[in-house]
């Protein structure tokens, strides 16, 4: 009798991930689909069978609570009580009386459109269309877990906790002693202590409702509810436009071409160009902070005091300022007016007045070699590969001729899941994999872990893997990374985007030189490996100063010195 053969729990999870995969990019061709329906059903068990890290007790019958809070951060004000929820493309709703509720730890534009339906443009490809969709599943999954506790079996009647909660809500303002006692109810209504429900409480607040969280429960809730009641189905749609366009780099085009424009008329399509894909602050601090805020810090020796400032919110006179300095000398900034939500800084360094930089360029350096920094916002996803596919083609000018980008060098820093260490920790990858295929892509990093020894952080050197989404991991498939011959140090989501990008453009297209020098470098956001240090379980705070600009320093420094 043949021996059964049993897959393993990393096993099972990469089928679930493959699962919600191929299942979302369905849905997105057929153009709607209900979250009560069957394949509405077959996104939510692949859900909790895969039981993503970030998303907690997603599978146990209390309420997730942390989850909730990452979620919410990620999706429009507003969601919660939306029956209709519409994916559109940049359809010019910014041309109507809508205004656009952007979430906080997400650059997309949405809109209320009434009272029961909010449309979310996506102009950032399809890694924006998978988070989205993923984290209302969460979200989903949790309103039927409310549904469940509150609705009285075989009955259209609820439990008393939940007309408690009801009547609360409708109140315009609240006691502290009403709230307390709402509060009580809401932790029945959860299956959580009233401990638990008062740690969170002010996490969800807002500055125009402190009640938001009570608000946020009740509407999951209701809906839930209701569609169970009266069959008031909820849906989710994709506009036809959207259908059309994705895929076919619009955004990116229109992205690209200003840039090009722009180096164009400043004459710098010739110079050594060095792209870095950072955040919009720590290029231009580095290159200006410490010399334009030497009457303010006149007795600090440590950059790292005055970039720790510099993050302060507060401390908007003094970003000010060193953005004024940025400006006089050489910088160029680009507000995204594509659909992209990526920002970019030119720094030209041959308009460096004396003394105004922190990096010295060499006497010898002649005028046409003097490298210009163009700095990009974060892409997001297969957004990178967008975005980096367009920078690299040639720039046609007006007479059709086509003018070959003097790219020197790419540089690509940011935030990732670190595999072995803690927050704040580095990774220096030699190769990027894409999760769920063979696609593997090794390439010279010009960064090592040498250049990062000696600052009182750990350095780890290997494979980073690029995931389809950070909310799409669990502990088990992460094991298998990083217990395996793989030797994967850490997981992100643009990786394999850019280097696929890259690669073609100097192997393949030959539209840059093909010795083009690549340079990446992450610092540690979170470890999913261990418990509590999840991105749900809170931001880096200044964690995330030191290794930022000890990277950008080292990168500057290759430029530099090149």
């Amino acid at each position: 009798m043949a021996k059964a053969i049993t897959t393993t729990r990393a096993q099972e999870s990469t089928n679930a991930i493959e699962r919600l995969y191929i299942t979302m990019r369905h849905l997105f061709n057929r153009g709607f689909y209900k979250p009560t329906g069957v394949s509405g059903e077959t996104l939510k068990q692949a859900l909790l069978l895969l039981r993503p890290e970030i998303y907690g007790s997603i599978a146990d019958e209390k309420a997730e609570l942390s989850g909730l809070i990452y979620v919410i951060e990620r999706l429009p004000e507003g969601i919660e009580q939306c029956r209709f929820i519409n994916l559109t493309s940049d359809e010019g709703y910014r041309k109507s009386h809508f205004k656009a509720i952007v979430p906080p730890k997400r650059r997309r534009n949405c809109y209320r459109i009434d009272d029961e339906q909010m449309n979310i443009e996506i102009t950032r490809g399809r890694s924006d269309i998978y988070d989205i969709l993923t984290h209302l599943t969460f979200l989903f999954i949790e309103s039927e877990k409310i549904c469940k506790r509150v609705l009285i079996e075989d009955t259209d009647k609820t439990i008393r906790d939940w007309t408690k909660l009801e009547t609360a809500v409708n109140k315009k303002k609240l006691t502290q002693a009403e709230r307390e006692v709402a509060l009580i109810h809401t932790a029945n209504i959860l299956g959580r202590s009233f401990e638990e429900i008062i740690e969170v409480y002010e996490s969800f607040a807002t500055a125009t409702d402190s009640d938001r969280f009570l608000r946020i429960i009740y509407w999951l809730g209701k809906l839930a509810i209701e569609e169970e009641i009266s069959g008031d189905k909820r849906a989710i749609t994709f506009s036809a436009i959207l259908r059309e366009r994705l895929g076919h780099h619009i955004h990116g085009e229109r992205w690209a071409n200003t840039i090009k424009e722009t180096l164009n008329k400043n004459n710098l399509l010739n110079r050594p160009i060095h792209i870095i894909s950072a955040n919009m602050h720590s290029v231009m601090n580095s290159l200006f902070a410490k010399k334009a805020l030497k009457k303010e810090f006149t007795n600090t020796t440590d950059s790292l005091d005055i970039y720790e400032a510099l993050s302060s919110p507060e401390n908007e006179k003094l970003r000010t300022k060193v953005k004024s300095i940025a400006s006089k000398n050489g910088m160029i900034s680009i507000d995204d007016k594509s659909g992209t939500n990526i920002d970019v800084q030119i720094f030209d360094m041959a308009k460096l007045g004396k003394e105004s930089c922190c990096y010295d360029l060499s006497n010898e350096t002649k005028t046409e070699d003097i490298p210009v920094i163009f700095v990009m916002d974060y892409a997001f996803g297969e957004q990178a590969y967008e975005t980096i596919d367009e920078l690299l083609k040639p720039y046609k000018k007006e007479n059709k001729e086509l003018q070959f980008l003097n790219i020197d060098s790419i540089s690509v820093m940011g935030k990732a899941g670190i595999l072995e260490g803690g927050k704040g920790d580095l990774m220096i990858p030699s190769s990027h994999i894409f999760e769920g295929t063979a696609d593997n892509y090794p390439f010279k990093n010009e960064l090592c872990a040498e250049d990062f020894k000696g600052h009182g952080l750990e350095v780890f050197e290997g494979a980073m893997v690029s995931v389809l989404g950070t909310s799409l991991q669990n502990k088990d498939i992460l094991k298998f990374f990083y217990e395996s011959t793989w030797n994967v140090i850490g997981l992100e989501m643009e990786g394999v985007h850019y280097q696929k990008a890259i690669q073609s453009a100097s192997k393949i297209r030959k539209s840059i030189k093909e010795n083009v020098k690549v340079r990446y470098a992450y610092y540690a956001s979170d470890n999913p490996l261990e418990t509590g240090s999840t991105l749900a379980s809170g931001g880096l705070g200044t964690t995330g100063v030191k290794p930022t600009y000890l990277i950008t320093d080292k990168i500057l420094k290759q430029i530099f010195n090149n």
